[in-house]
């Protein structure tokens, strides 16, 4: 039933697809496709604005239209069917979920902190976890995309230089994560961001090996075709192939 009401209303001219204002919607109403940010359908906005202060652009505004009325009951079922682990950050605010983007590192970037004496990070963005990293993450769009075990970076010594520079990153754990979910996540982020091309770095431990798999299977799940390289590391930091 529709009624006139005030509802969010997002202008795509000024967004830009950071999707700050995601994590700010309590009731899961927004999300990043395409590169934009969407209502996904006006009964799951109640029209109280929380959102408005949180769009760097000015892109959201809070308008007076006809709109299907706010469903309290749907939007508690569609956030239970999106996951209660996903959605626990965007619901919470939790700020380890908060999407961020970096500049390139470098001297004079630091802020007057002390550099690391490996080098500047060449980390681009946050977050790095499968699991917390949105598929429309702004950052993913046309990137050339490193996955990575979650325990190579503590094995091999030159990760920032030798392979994460220049690429955006997702690390996990495939022996200890749900692999059907990282399958179609990681499907959702190959047919939605332009992905130009998948690393994957994991160790020589026989469970490791689990993560080209799920590759694979995210890759054949979204139908594209995207160059794959695999690289397996030692527990001693060597390249073994």
């Amino acid at each position: 039933m529709k009624v006139m009401r005030k509802i969010i209303e997002i202008d795509e001219e000024k967004c830009d697809g950071c999707g700050n204002c995601v994590p700010s919607c309590a009731e899961g109403a927004i999300r990043i496709i395409d590169g934009k940010a969407k209502v996904v359908a006006d009964k799951y906005c109640d029209g109280l604005g929380a959102c408005l202060g949180d769009c760097p652009q000015g892109a959201l505004a809070l308008v007076e239209r006809e709109a299907d009325e706010f469903d309290e009951e749907a939007v508690e079922e569609m956030l239970k069917a999106q996951g209660a682990e996903e959605k626990s950050a965007p619901v919470g605010g939790c700020p380890s979920a908060a999407i961020k983007t970096f500049p390139m590192a470098g001297p004079g970037l630091a802020g007057g902190k002390e550099i690391a004496s490996g080098g500047p990070s060449a980390l681009g963005h946050w977050p790095v976890q499968i699991r917390l990293v949105p598929a429309g993450a702004p950052f993913l769009r046309g990137a050339d995309l490193l996955i990575a075990a979650d325990c190579v970076p503590v094995a091999y010594p030159s990760f920032h230089a030798d392979f994460l520079k220049g690429k955006a990153v997702m690390i996990g754990c495939p022996k200890f994560d749900d692999a059907q979910a990282y399958v179609d996540k990681l499907a959702d982020v190959f047919a939605e961001s332009g992905i130009k091309s998948v690393t994957t770095v994991v160790m020589e431990v026989p469970c490791c090996s689990g993560m080209a798999g799920i590759i694979k299977k995210a890759l054949e799940k979204s139908g594209m075709d995207i160059p794959f390289k695999e690289v397996t590391v030692s527990a001693r930091g060597e390249i073994l192939s």
